[in-house]
């Protein structure tokens, strides 16, 4: 194949092609070691083939075969429920979200060629936040609620937080609480799943709906209200927890009620994904 390793004379892109399908990540060295030419040699054939590098987007956890398996069980079950009987407006879902008094944008600088830009401190680790805990449907924003962040969410403080949302449901959604039923979608965070909320769903009536381990691309909250959510907090500084909480709930009367409903409605189409997926992550 080679008259040394400089000087290709018949390159097997076939070979090169079938290690890049097998590991996307390997590098111009690996490869010229494992096709016994030279880097300069791999680097003319990956531009022959129109290869460029790209940055894969972060996902929230690595999956396993088990973690993949469930995703796909679960997301097939819950897609032939709503084909057989259509439950997504009896779903209430929540979730947590930490929430900064100062929320820095990084924006571009007019300069000179030669002129170089001044530099952005990086936002603080420990700056000050609180914990928004908030649960909707598709109508819209039914409870929330901000604790310090020294404050643990507990399973007795999760159960007490349930007990409120009961009440917002019984003023703003009381024919789903007497006639409909609610199905509760949240994580499986351990104070969700403790013996004691456990205890408190049964007292309430309310249905769990299945969700699998690290599973945040099919959790409304998180692929949808939050997103939104961090889009109007960018840039924005806060005084006092009054400040912070008048503004959330500006932008959450802000959104229309198609906004939420389309939230919860997108959910078939992303269990659909993760089945032809194989289970894995959703990447938007």
């Amino acid at each position: 194949m080679t008259s040394g390793r400089g000087c290709v004379s018949n390159f097997d892109q076939e070979a090169l092609q079938a290690l890049l399908v097998q590991n996307p990540q390997i590098t111009q060295q690996e490869l010229a070691t494992t096709l016994n030419c030279s880097q300069k040699t791999i680097s003319n054939q990956l531009r022959v083939l129109g290869k460029v590098q790209k940055f894969g987007k972060w996902v929230p956890h690595e999956l396993t075969d088990n973690n993949r398996n469930q995703r796909v069980t679960i997301c097939s079950s819950l897609l032939s429920r709503q084909n057989r009987l259509p439950f997504l407006e009896q779903i209430v879902t929540g979730d947590e979200e930490w929430v900064l008094y100062v929320n820095l944008k990084r924006r571009p600088q007019r300069l000179d060629k030669n002129e170089a830009p001044q530099p952005t401190p990086k936002p603080d680790l420990h700056a000050k936040k609180v914990m928004l805990c908030v649960w909707w449907n598709f109508k819209g924003i039914l409870h929330y609620e901000l604790f310090p962040s020294n404050q643990t969410i507990t399973s007795a403080l999760y159960s007490a937080q349930l007990e409120r949302l009961a009440q917002a449901l019984r003023e703003k959604e009381p024919a789903l609480i007497n006639r409909k039923g609610v199905i509760l979608h949240h994580d499986n965070a351990r104070p969700h799943t403790a013996r004691i909320t456990a205890e408190k769903l049964r007292q309430l009536e309310w249905e769990v709906l299945p969700q699998p381990a690290y599973s945040p691309d099919i959790a409304p909250s998180d692929y949808h209200l939050f997103c939104s959510l961090q889009n109007f907090l960018l840039g924005k500084k806060f005084n006092n927890e009054e400040c912070l909480k008048n503004a959330l709930t500006e932008v959450f009367a802000s959104k229309s009620q198609e906004f939420y409903n389309r939230g919860i409605k997108m959910l078939p189409e992303r269990w659909a994904q993760v089945v032809e997926n194989n289970g894995n992550y959703i990447v938007d």
